[in-house]
This record gives C-alpha cells, structure tokens and sequence, in this order.
C-alpha cells in the first residue's frame, strides 16, 4: 500500500521511516508563522524558554496584519513588543501594512514545495498550493519550535479530491471550495489532509490554487495540499523560495475518501448570511438586495481578484446605496493592482481602499462595521453573525467576480451577466 503526500512530507521530517494515518511523530518544522493576534502568547512562553537563545527563531515570521493599523493602545503595545522580539532574535519581521501573513510567506520565499510549515492561524493551510504542509497550531507551539525546530503531529487522514474539467469563464476557485462546503458542510473535513488533482487544478493560476488550499480551513481540514507543476516551480523561483522538493502520492495510496467534481459544470456560487457552508447557485438567489461589498482577506485579496472587480466596474459605477471596500492581501499586490491601473478603476467607480491587513475579515481594527438591516456580499471566507461589527446585518459570500457583480447592480449578480464577468486570468482588464 503506498502513501499519501502528507504521509510522506511527515515521514520525510520525522527521520525518513514511513508513517500512516493515526501515527503521531515528533517531525522537523521547516519555517513557521506568528501573527499579532497570537504573538502576545508565544513571546511570552519565548522569554520562559530563554528567548535570547532561540536557535531557530530566524526560520519564523512574526507578522503584523490583524491589527493593522493597531486599533488601541494594547495592539500597539503588541506591535512594539514585537519589534522587540524580532531585533532580539532574528526573527523576520513584517510590518504593518506589509500584508496578511498567508499572502507574505510565500511572496517572501519562506516556503518551497515538500516542506511542513506552521503558523498561528487556521488558514495556515494556505500553503498547501505550493505543495507544502501547511497547518495551523497555537502561539506556544511556535516557541516550542523556535526553540526546539520540531513539533509533534497525528498523521491525519486523507481525502482525495479529483477536480475535472475547466472552470467556465466567470467562474472561479471560489465557487469551486464553496460548492464544497455546500457538500459537505463545515467541518466536514476535520483533522483531515485534502489532496487536490486533477486538470480543474491544472488549468488554474497560483492565485486560484491559493484560494482553493485556503478555505479548507472552513472545512476543519488539518491541510490541504496540491501537486506541484511547471507554475508552482515557475512561482516559486520567481520569489527566491529555496529549492522545491516536489512530493506526490502514490498510485495505491490510502484515502479515507475519494471525491469527483466536474468543475467545467459549476455555476457561480454563494454562501447565504451566517452559514458558511449554506451554499446556492448564484442563479438560485438572483435579485438578493445588498448594500455593502468587500473584496479582500487572505482567501481573496490577491492580484487575480483584484482584476476581475476591475474588468466588471472599469467605466462603470457602483449601484446607488452600494458601498465597496477593497482589502489587498499584500502591499505588492497593491502595487501590482496600482501599476496595471486596477486602484484607479475601482476608485473611479466608487470603491475604496484599505491597507493590506485583516482588519476588513476580521474587524478587530473598528474600521469596517456595518449598519442595521445592512445586506453585505463579501469574498472573505466566514461569514459569521456579528462578523462586519453588527449583528444585526447580514453577510454573503461569493467570488470577487460575484461581489463586483453585485455591486455594479445592487443586488446579486451572476457576473457572467455582467460586461466583463467573464475575464479570465492572464487576460488584461
């Protein structure tokens, strides 16, 4: 019987014996993650450790993205100690406005293909679509690792997901994950490893592959990892990541569960407010009134998201009483979106701009909150009662294409009927 990829990425870290399902291993951590929300923990336990001796603090980022800019004196107060933390130790610092940590470890080169990754946030599983275990622990785990280097795991279970067909113009990852979720509800998936294959997932960009890896988080999965090809490599080079050491499954590996999605038959999809994983065909919902749109977070704030708002509104304006806040997950994203026009087209069109952060997901920063009886549409990846500041609002989530849709006309759209919905990547807006 052979193995599954993350079988062999921990039994490749833990000295080399094979593992299965069920085992638990004292594995080598390759590089890991702390954002300010969890920081104040793990520095803490670091300086019990002895933080001036931390041997492998240098393999971890301490990044500034919840709190960004720091709401009240106590995240500030955070961010300095952080400051702190990192000139004492050589840990590698980001700083407020930088960008959300998901999006900044792999645009830093901190990870390659074949490598186990921890960071302070559920969607550490992000980095599965470079390849790469990528999981989510607490802040104490981080100073056991910048300590030790290791860290103990269960080998979880796997389920293989075959993505089939090219997605339809218009249609992207999103809908892809959020048809998942429709499927097999939120947590469907716990403590599991998702392996995605297939040519859906061969015909998609690194942005579409980081959103599809990222919100499997919603699925409770313990990571979610896709094979690496020519663009991961391709990508991977062009950020100066360390040499890719590509793992794939065996032929005869061991699943829990074997899934099939023909993803060239997927409509456009939507979560409807305060269920996640309360999935419909946009088509089912059309006419759904909104107000408020956000594009953004570390599941949806990239580049390719950014372009597809901008091929919808370019010369277009927002729907009277809409308002439309855009988060990108990083500052070079930003710039990226600036140099291509993008930050003109939608601020032109009445969108505005926030700094790269989770501020806008989360809203820890108080920067985004909505009114009473507001209807928003969001390409964040939870849509909690209460999540916009106001529980008295309701929250939509859909692609980026869907949310500029919906903005342009008021109510929500399927953006294959919009002009310009059905951009695809690599075309120019």
């Amino acid at each position: 019987m052979g193995f599954t990829i993350a079988e062999k990425i921990l039994a490749a870290h833990s000295g080399g014996a094979p593992v299965r399902a069920g085992d638990v291993v004292v594995a080598d951590v390759d590089f890991a993650m702390m954002h300010d929300a969890r920081a104040g923990n793990a520095m803490k336990m670091a300086a019990k450790l002895g933080a001036k001796g931390l041997p492998f603090a240098k393999r971890t980022a301490l990044v500034m993205d919840h709190y960004s800019p720091p709401p009240h004196i106590e995240a500030a107060n955070t961010h300095k100690d952080m400051r702190a933390f990192a000139e004492q130790t050589g840990a590698v610092l980001y700083e407020v406005g930088d960008g959300i940590c998901h999006q900044v470890m792999p645009e830093g080169g901190h990870l390659t293909a074949g490598d186990l990754i921890v960071g302070t946030d559920t969607h550490s599983v992000t980095y599965g679509a470079f390849n790469a275990l990528g999981t989510g622990v607490e802040g104490t785990d981080v100073a056991a690792v910048m300590m030790t280097g290791k860290l103990w795991f269960r080998v979880p279970e796997t389920i293989r997901i075959e993505l089939k067909g090219k997605l339809q113009p218009g249609v992207w990852a999103k809908d892809v994950t959020l048809n998942m979720l429709g499927r097999f509800k939120a947590e469907g998936a716990n403590y599991r490893a998702l392996e995605y294959t297939g040519s859906g997932v061969a015909a998609m960009d690194i942005d579409d592959r980081m959103t599809l890896s990222n919100h499997a988080a919603e699925l409770g999965a313990k990571a979610a990892i896709l094979e690496a090809d020519e663009k991961t490599i391709a990508w991977l080079k062009a950020h100066k990541a360390r040499t890719p050491k590509p793992v794939i499954a065996d032929a005869d590996a061991n699943y829990v569960e074997r899934i099939e999605i023909d993803t060239a038959a997927l409509p456009p999809q939507v979560a409807r407010q305060h269920n996640i994983d309360d999935v419909v065909g946009v088509p089912d919902v059309k006419g759904q009134k909104i107000n408020f749109a956000l594009i953004g977070t570390c599941t949806n704030g990239r580049l390719d998201d950014i372009r597809q708002a901008a091929a919808i509104l370019k010369g277009q304006r927002l729907a009277k009483g809409v308002r439309m806040i855009v988060t990108p997950a990083s500052r070079e994203i930003y710039l990226a979106a600036s140099r291509e026009g993008l930050i003109e087209i939608l601020t032109r069109a009445g969108a505005s701009f926030e700094a790269a952060g989770c501020g806008t997901c989360v809203n820890v920063t108080g920067h985004l909150i909505t009114g009473d009886g507001d209807v928003a549409i969001s390409s964040a990846n939870r849509n909690f009662k209460g999540r916009l500041g106001n529980d008295k609002s309701e929250i939509w989530v859909g692609s980026a294409a869907t949310v500029a849709a919906s903005a342009l006309t008021g109510f929500i759209t399927d953006p294959r009927e919009v002009a310009g919905g059905k951009w695809e990547a690599g075309r120019a807006a």
